[in-house]
């Protein structure tokens, strides 16, 4: 049995309570756009969770919580690259950290994931019955009853939180004279300061921090009614990407050959887009996340045959004035930040909260426009 529609019509605070009343074993399917969720029970338990969204990533939950350092973490994800065993059981062979580690951080981060869906207003599901847990999955359990309780004093925070703050385009600066030092013991919070003076936007700091959107907001909002800083300006807003109300439009098989063409013929930028169209008008599909996947792979294979190798270090070829000269966004921001002489492609891309595709096509898009060079 399947259970298919929209957030706006069956909340995720239903679905999380129809899956543990009816003991339901399954999967459940969250997407927006090309970004998707999966939430696995058993008997009416959280057991398990998958994103493809890289800012998700247990790697970047893990250096957001101090638990590995970027070196420790590119070493552990290139044995992962070879093996293709999971992250978590790397980390625990490596010796990096300890099996119930593992399992206590897969639990934060299958919570954050959650919570993280009170927050979307327009979202398809998907719940399918008795699908079985990949033979991979390093299990956790989790009531969905206690992560309802949280979810929505989360969306309540969320909503406060966005009156002041309300994008990721917003610059914040430092009051003059104010008194900066902190009560509490985050150790974030010098962190949020340093990049705060250095001109970031709200989403550069979230990138920079390696943590969710909730998390820095609820951080700059203690901070601005602190009277530590002040909104300064907002960059431009990017045109809206159109949503379909109501049932989700069925993919054809003609949509999905149109994009398999473009992708033999070697049109792997223009596939890409007709694939994330695809997924605007049903995320939930598998089998157009599987041809987005594919995409992907054949876009990182044409970009790495194009001359930037996985061993190459690229160098900043403008100054930093001139940098801020060309209105970069948060994530070529991010990935400036990273280039210093002494990383190459592979170690960039391996701590990056960007797919490999994203982050490849904006080190071709700085090197087009030289500001760096190999």
């Amino acid at each position: 049995m399947s259970l298919r529609g929209s957030l706006a019509t069956m909340s995720i605070v239903d679905l999380l309570q129809f899956m543990e009343n009816a003991r339901k074993t399954g999967r459940l399917v969250v997407g927006r756009g090309n970004i998707s969720k999966q939430i696995f029970s058993e008997q009416g338990t959280i057991v398990g969770s998958i994103t493809n969204d890289p800012k998700e990533y247990f790697g970047q939950f893990l250096l957001h919580y101090g638990k590995v350092e970027e070196a420790q973490l590119r070493s552990a994800l290139e044995v992962h690259r070879q093996s293709k065993e999971r992250l978590g059981r790397v980390l625990i062979k490596l010796e990096i950290l300890s099996e119930k580690e593992v399992v206590e951080m897969l639990r934060l981060r299958a919570l954050e994931l959650i919570y993280d869906l009170f927050l979307w207003d327009q979202a398809e599901f998907e719940f399918e019955d008795e699908v079985p847990l990949p033979e991979d999955l390093i299990r956790i359990e989790i009531r969905p009853a206690l992560v309802v309780i949280e979810g929505m004093i989360r969306a309540d925070e969320w909503r406060r939180y966005r009156q002041q703050i309300p994008s990721d385009r917003v610059i914040l600066g430092l009051v003059p004279n104010a008194d900066y030092s902190h009560p509490g013991t985050e150790s974030d919070y010098p962190k949020i300061l340093w990049h705060i003076k250095k001109g970031k936007t709200v989403g550069e700091l979230c990138y920079q921090l390696h943590a969710s959107p909730f998390h820095v907001y609820s951080r700059l909002f203690e901070m601005l009614n602190a009277g530590i800083i002040r909104p300064e300006s907002e960059l431009p807003s990017d045109p809206p990407t159109p949503h379909l109300e109501g049932e989700l439009e069925e993919i054809t098989q003609a949509d999905l050959s149109r994009v398999a063409t473009q992708i033999q013929e070697g049109a792997v930028f223009q596939a890409l887009t007709n694939v994330h169209k695809v997924l605007e008008r049903n995320p939930t599909s598998f089998e157009a996340q599987r041809m987005f996947q594919s995409a992907e792979d054949h876009f990182v294979r044409q970009m790495y045959q194009a001359g930037i190798s996985p061993e190459s270090v690229p160098h900043l070829a403008v100054s930093v004035d001139q940098l801020r000269q060309h209105g970069l966004g948060p994530k070529e921001g991010f990935i400036i930040s990273r280039i210093d002489g002494t990383w190459d492609v592979k170690s960039i891309l391996s701590i990056c909260p960007f797919r490999e595709a994203e982050s490849l096509r904006i080190l071709k898009k700085l090197l087009d426009a030289g500001l760096i060079n190999f």
